[in-house]
This record gives C-alpha cells, sequence and structure tokens, in this order.
C-alpha cells in the first residue's frame, strides 16, 4: 500500500530528493543573491507553515506573489497589514460580504487568520522577480506544485478546492478525490470579475455548507 505523507515535513522529505528540487533551489540561490525576489526567502513556505496539512480544509491557489514592494507574504492574495489591499483581494472581501453580511476591513490585506482556520493559501509559483510577474514561471515550481496537489488530492477527509480563474481551473486535471468538493469560477481580479462569474459565485457559502454537513467547523471569512 502506497506511503502517504500526513504532513508538510514528510511531504517535503519525500520531494527533497527529486531533481526538480535541487534545480529549484539552485535557481533561488541565483536568483536572491543577484536581484530583489519577492517574498523574503524566509517567507516562500509561509502556506505550509500556517497551515498544516493535517488542518488542510479549504485551498485556494493564486498566480505568482505580488512583485511590489513590501506585499508579498508567501500567502496567496494576502498582503501585510499596513499595505495598500490589492484590487483582487478588495473583489473577494466584497463578494464575503454579499454572501455572508458580515463586515470585511478593506483596510486590511493580512489574511494570516484564515490560514490558521485550515485555508491553504498557495500560489502556483512561490517567488517573483521585484516588478516583473511570472518572470519565476519555471518548470520545477509546476511539478512542485502538482506534487503538492496530488498529496492534497490523496488526504481521504472533507475539503474544498477554490479554483479562481483560468490558470487555477485547468489544476482540476490532478484532483479526483469524491470525498472533495471542487467550486469553479473566474478570477476576483477586476478586468476578470467585472466580466464574468465572480460576483454571486456564492463559494464562501458553499464551502462552509459542505464543511458543516461533513462535521467540520466552518470558516470565519471575517476577522
Amino acid at each position: 500500500m502506497e506511503k502517504v505523507a500526513k504532513t508538510w515535513k514528510e511531504f517535503f522529505n519525500e520531494v527533497a530528493h527529486k531533481q526538480y528540487s535541487d534545480d529549484l533551489n539552485h535557481f533561488l540561490n541565483v536568483e536572491y543573491k543577484n536581484g530583489i525576489v519577492y517574498p523574503p526567502r524566509e517567507n516562500m513556505f509561509n502556506a505550509f507553515k500556517f497551515t498544516p496539512l493535517a488542518n488542510v480544509k479549504v485551498v485556494i491557489v493564486g498566480q505568482d506573489p505580488y512583485h511590489q514592494p513590501g506585499q508579498a507574504m508567501g500567502l496567496s492574495f494576502s498582503v501585510p497589514k499596513g499595505v495598500k489591499v490589492p484590487p483582487s483581494l478588495i473583489n473577494i472581501y466584497k463578494e464575503i460580504e454579499k454572501e455572508t453580511g458580515v463586515k470585511m476591513d478593506m483596510n486590511n490585506g493580512d489574511l494570516t487568520y484564515l490560514a490558521k482556520q485550515g485555508v491553504l493559501l498557495l500560489n502556483s509559483i512561490l517567488t517573483v522577480r521585484a516588478n516583473q510577474p511570472m518572470s519565476h514561471n519555471i518548470e520545477q515550481y509546476h511539478l512542485f506544485l502538482e506534487d503538492v496537489l496530488t498529496v492534497l488530492d490523496k488526504q481521504y477527509r472533507p475539503m474544498v478546492f477554490l479554483l479562481w480563474g483560468g490558470p487555477a481551473r485547468k489544476l482540476k486535471k490532478y484532483l479526483h478525490n469524491p470525498t472533495h468538493l471542487i467550486l469553479e469560477c473566474c478570477h476576483p481580479s477586476p478586468l476578470a470579475a467585472n466580466h464574468g462569474d465572480w460576483f454571486g459565485n456564492g463559494h464562501f457559502l458553499k464551502t462552509n455548507a459542505y464543511l458543516v454537513e461533513n462535521g467540520l467547523s466552518p470558516i470565519k471569512w471575517n476577522r
């Protein structure tokens, strides 16, 4: 019987032996040494630090980190408190307000409170050069993301995947577990959200309904 990792430590020990891990580490050593890269290297795995594998209830997959100073913090869509809240996150807050009736703090973009409740805020690419979006869109990150999604798919317990936008929706091919719920819609960025199916998608209520139906506590979407 295949042994499935039950902790992120076990997972990282397994992938450490793969060639892409060596290649990625070398790439990052050069990038961080020779230029400005976000987030700070000690923060690039924050999604895994703040949300243990055994605690994951919800998975939200972003693209690559924010590329302006002080924004990226290793959690998809999140920025530190005091940093201007990006438009995509504003739209996420608006939809939470619309669905749940709670009031969101539009001036605070720190989503650590969600990560600590079991929401894995995962970027598909964990690093980026300053002012160069998608500059670290390399094969090694694609292989790493595939392994992350595969180990999540092998956890036989209730879990919700929120796939927002084209790149995230393509990841559905790695998800086959019948105990998991997959919800899809367009990306919350203004360009997509204002012309797509972001507003009114019901994802936050649907997520909590699924968790409660399966005996888990719902996510408190506001602070």
